[in-house]
């Protein structure tokens, strides 16, 4: 799908305002700096445009959902005054990232910061869920995540700077009966940020992962519409995806490698990390058997 580029607030004209390799560029009208977000319409991917979009970026938003993308671009180009790109784009299917970066590519726009957060949660019993349901995991949360990596980071590599903030889960540090392959496919997440973060030490570019626990966002609504567990979740156990985002963002800039915000969140990695495989096992499986 083609994008849909915002008209620059500040009038000058319908060219993206950051391109980095354009001659017209000088001391008087300085390079911006792009961030581009994935699963941007609702949610923590929302909630980082709004806070990104306040330190005066330029934001690349992309999202399945046009009509909730193009009203959140009206709001953050009205209260920020900042250049806003929308682009509708499923990224679970095959090579989306390359259309994404080939359009960028055209419009001379350089990403200075990737927030890789589109992705998809199942909750359930692995042999009551379709194979399609398993697939769609897959291939968004492990396939499409890759793919930007892989399209993204190289152009941030070779100039010497940028940041990634991967979105991962705190089910990334244990298996999970009940959300076995959106845990497994959250594994893989922290697995390769942490790789990749280390292949890149020393070159400009920092990864961040986000692993936040139980957040109250669309993505968890229809996860719980689905449940009647998860519908009597204790309040104490949702996190405040204000919150999550803020702390999320901090880390970013920093380039912290991992991010695991709320005390209690935190605490339940550190056990898992510190706790024999078979006793995590033993544990997550009575709690996660608990909830089917």
């Amino acid at each position: 799908m083609s994008p849909t580029k915002s008209n620059n607030p500040k009038g000058a004209g319908s060219k993206p305002r950051n391109p980095r390799s354009s001659a017209s560029s000088s001391a008087s009208d300085p390079v911006r700096r792009t961030a581009l977000i994935t699963g941007a319409s609702s949610g923590i991917g929302e909630t980082l445009a709004w806070l990104i979009a306040a330190e005066d970026y330029d934001l690349v938003l992309v999202a399945r959902s046009r009509d909730k993308l193009e009203a959140l671009a009206q709001a953050l180009r009205e209260s920020h005054a900042i250049g806003v790109t929308v682009l509708s784009l499923d990224m679970a299917a095959s090579g989306s990232a390359r259309k994404l970066w080939l359009a960028l590519q055209r419009q001379g726009v350089a990403v200075d910061v990737l927030v890789n957060n589109a992705g998809v949660l199942q909750h359930g019993a692995f042999t009551a869920m379709t194979p399609a349901d398993h697939q769609a995991m897959v291939q968004l949360n492990v396939g499409g995540f890759t793919d930007l990596l892989a399209h993204f980071v190289p152009p941030m590599a070779a100039r010497g700077s940028g940041r990634v903030l991967n979105v991962a889960s705190i089910a990334a540090f244990q298996p999970i009966p009940s959300l076995a392959t959106y845990a497994a496919t959250k594994a893989y997440v922290l697995s390769l940020s942490e790789a990749l973060g280390e292949e890149l030490r020393g070159t400009g570019v920092t990864l961040t992962t986000l692993c936040p626990g139980i957040t109250a966002t669309d993505m968890m609504a229809r996860a719980q519409a689905g449940s009647s567990t998860l519908q009597n979740l204790p309040a104490m156990l949702v996190s405040d995806v204000q919150e999550v985002a803020g702390e999320a963002w901090r880390a970013c800039l920093k380039g912290q490698a991992i991010v695991v915000p709320g005390t209690l969140n935190l605490a339940t990695t550190l056990a898992a990390r510190a706790t024999p495989k078979w006793l995590v096992r033993r544990l997550t499986g009575l709690l996660g058997r608990s909830t089917l």
